[in-house]
């Protein structure tokens, strides 16, 4: 009895135990199994998604970008891409030798692609029309294809340091990659299940996940503007052969950028062929020291500040003693003697501009600088934009007072130019300016749109309206007469400042040379800045280069904008000018002369000295008339080699009277400015030999 009963209870532990263990069982596997279906159910679930199914990628078409009038300046088209499925390959080998002299690849390189381990994979994105073609022809299992979508340009390189460029997948420069989150979209896929080498099961369902188009951008940017702007920046590229030059343009009243451009540029499909630095929109990214154009604000500093009488008289005696420091005016000495302030004005007198500093004092100075915007970014939806530089209190003594109030020793932005003098021109408000004025999805629904927005007020109604009139007479009277137009008010200024070299002295003979202007004085509308950085011809005034590329873009936009002439022009009747014998004089003797008179200079030849010019001396012209000018020894000696001078940027008549100085015929082609010529420039010819020049327009390839 007693062992019946010790083996019954060894039984029961035993059953027990093994109900423990069966519960714990049960609960481990329960627990896991909710682990798996609830827990991991997800990740899991991807995974035999992967297993099962195979995806090609379908990327959406990228937003398109417009001008202010609607006008398509960036688009997209559908090309092909050409994807491998390496499970379905069935002779990697042959496949990679069939498919690399067609895709233009290393043929080691396909076959590791074609053999990884991988669902899908790239061989070649983004293939012509006929490379697509030539790879179905192949027929080779497993290679497939993609649809994407490839960026165009309509206007080549139109404004294309303001669009920037697309890389493979994305925006690399300019409004391309400053907008990027709105122009990319989001991709799509085609999803279709598939066995274990990747070939699609048949009866199963495709599922296509459509790609989400992106947003397109209308820009304040006008074509037709950014067009003349550039023709323009072309045309001084071979006048003057220049390293750089740069025009930007705006809406003063609203800040809103109507064109934007610096040349040398880029053709924004073909990148990667230009320098890098040509990309850059150089009116934003670039500073330098600003010259004359920055005295306007001294000038609108000292109205403010009472500080300013036009009818006071100034003596300048050619140079101003700062803290023991001669400071020249640019008159190299001779001084422009008794003037009122409203002449130094119109002469751009440093000694005066000097005086204006002074009274002014460091604080109040540093205090428009910095209320009209320079030394910080504007804000300008457009990546790299420079601040400038400007002194801060405590390095501003006396001399560097002295320089700043004319524009020396300050590095200062086209566009922080451009929206200083709108304020002097709209009001005395300063603008944040843009590029963007409205984002819209595919739909065409607003989902963004940009206001005119006031930063501050800095000046008064009643100084911004003397400050235009004051650059109005710089125009009718002074270094600007070379952009004045009959019938219209334009308010001008124009700047030459030495440059910089990276040591900090300047260079010997480089000078950035600009103008800045606004029309009409009495509503303005239109206001440009232009910079011509280091000519190497003409005369490297901003009166000689600055105002007359001012006066022709002027006179298109005015008829663009369908602006109306004043009801009184403000010049005066036409008179004719008598042209000086310039014969013997320097370029800078010569440019001072015809200065004086309104007329413009143009240079041709090498040499010190001028040798010959047209018109002649004497003879009466109109302003704004151009006196071409031959530097040479002046030898006429039939039988001395004949060295071809740079024609390019001339007119046929002006082209066919240099060339008869020299004893050489002209052959004409075509009509226009010279934009190409044969023989090159610089090669020697025998008297009598003809230079066929072609001519047209400076934007024709």
């Amino acid at each position: 009895m007693p062992d019946a009963a010790v083996t019954q209870v060894g039984v029961r532990r035993r059953v027990l135990i093994a109900f423990f263990i069966l519960i714990f069982a049960t609960l481990a596997l329960t627990g896991r199994l909710a682990w798996i279906q609830i827990v991991k159910a997800d990740e899991l679930f991807d995974q035999a998604w992967e297993q099962w199914n195979r995806s090609i990628p379908t990327r959406s078409p990228r937003g398109s970008i417009y001008d202010s009038r609607g006008r398509l300046l960036a688009g997209s088209t559908t090309v092909e891409t050409v994807v491998a499925i390496p499970p379905r390959i069935e002779d990697a080998e042959q496949a990679a030798r069939l498919l690399a002299p067609v895709l233009e690849m290393d043929e080691d390189q396909l076959y590791e692609l074609l053999t990884m381990n991988l669902s899908s994979i790239y061989l070649k994105r983004k293939v012509e029309p006929e490379v697509a073609q030539a790879v179905r022809d192949l027929e080779l299992p497993g290679i497939v294809f993609a649809t994407e979508g490839k960026r165009f340009y309509p206007g080549g390189s139109l404004a294309s340091q303001v669009l920037g460029f697309v890389g493979m997948d994305q925006g690399w420069a300019g409004l391309e990659i400053q907008y990027e989150e709105y122009l990319k979209g989001r991709e799509g896929r085609m999803l279709f299940p598939s066995d274990n080498k990747g070939r699609p099961m048949p009866h199963e369902v495709k599922r296509y996940v459509p790609p989400k188009d992106g947003m397109d951008l209308y820009l304040t940017i006008d074509e037709t503007i950014q067009y003349i702007v550039e023709r323009e920046l072309a045309r001084a590229m071979l006048e003057y052969q220049p390293k750089q030059a740069m025009i930007m343009a705006a809406d003063p009243k609203t800040g809103a950028i109507l064109a934007a451009a610096s040349k040398p540029d880029f053709d924004p499909l073909h990148y990667a062929d230009f320098e890098p630095e040509t990309w850059d929109l150089a009116p934003v990214t670039h500073s330098f020291e600003p010259g004359s154009t920055f005295k306007l604000t001294t000038l609108a500093a000292s109205i403010e500040e009472g500080q300013y009488n036009q009818n006071e008289y100034f003596f300048c005696t050619g140079y101003a003693n700062v803290a023991g420091h001669n400071i020249g005016c640019w008159t190299a000495g001779r001084g422009h003697g008794s003037i009122s302030y409203l002449e130094a004005v119109q002469s751009s007198c440093n000694p005066a501009f000097i005086n204006l500093g002074q009274r002014l004092g460091k604080e109040k100075l540093l205090e428009y600088i910095h209320a009209f915007g320079y030394g910080q970014k504007t804000g300008l939806d457009y990546p790299g934009e420079a601040s400038g530089l400007v002194f801060e209190p405590e390095q501003l003594g006396p001399l560097e007072l002295a320089t700043t109030s004319f524009g020396q020793g300050v590095s200062v932005t086209p566009l922080q130019q451009l929206m200083a003098v709108s304020a002097m021109a709209n009001g005395g408000f300063l603008m944040k300016p843009y590029l963007v004025r409205e984002i819209r999805d595919m739909e065409g629904n607003t989902v963004y749109k940009r206001e005119p927005e006031v930063v501050r007020q800095v000046i008064s109604r009643e100084t911004s309206r003397q400050v235009a009139e004051i650059m109005e007479q710089v125009v009718l009277d002074g270094s600007g007469m070379n952009a004045a137009i009959e019938g219209y008010r334009i308010a001008g200024k124009t700047g030459t400042a030495q440059k910089v070299g990276p040591g900090g002295a300047y260079i010997p003979g480089e000078y950035i040379v600009s103008f800045i202007g606004f029309v009409p004085v009495d509503d303005p509308q239109f206001i440009v800045y232009i910079a011509v950085d280091s000519a190497t011809r003409g005369a490297q005034w901003g009166s000689q280069i600055g105002a007359p590329i001012a006066r022709r873009i002027f006179i298109d936009v005015l008829n663009y904008l369908q602006i109306p002439p004043a009801e009184q022009s403000p010049l005066p009747p036409a008179s004719l000018v008598e042209v000086p014998d310039l014969q013997g004089l320097t370029v800078d003797e010569a440019a001072e002369m015809v200065d004086l008179g309104g007329l413009l200079l143009r240079i041709v030849g090498k040499g010190q000295y001028i040798v010959n010019q047209t018109p002649k001396a004497g003879a009466m012209v109109s302003r704004q008339t151009q006196v071409v000018v031959y530097l040479g020894s002046g030898d006429s000696d039939s039988d001395q080699a004949i060295s071809i001078p740079d024609l390019r940027g001339f007119t046929i008549r002006e082209a066919s009277e240099v060339l008869s100085w020299l004893g050489l015929r002209l052959e004409v082609e075509g009509s226009g400015i010279a934009i190409s010529q044969q023989p090159e420039a610089g090669r020697e010819v025998k008297s009598g030999t003809a230079v066929k020049v072609v001519f047209g327009s400076p934007l024709d390839p």
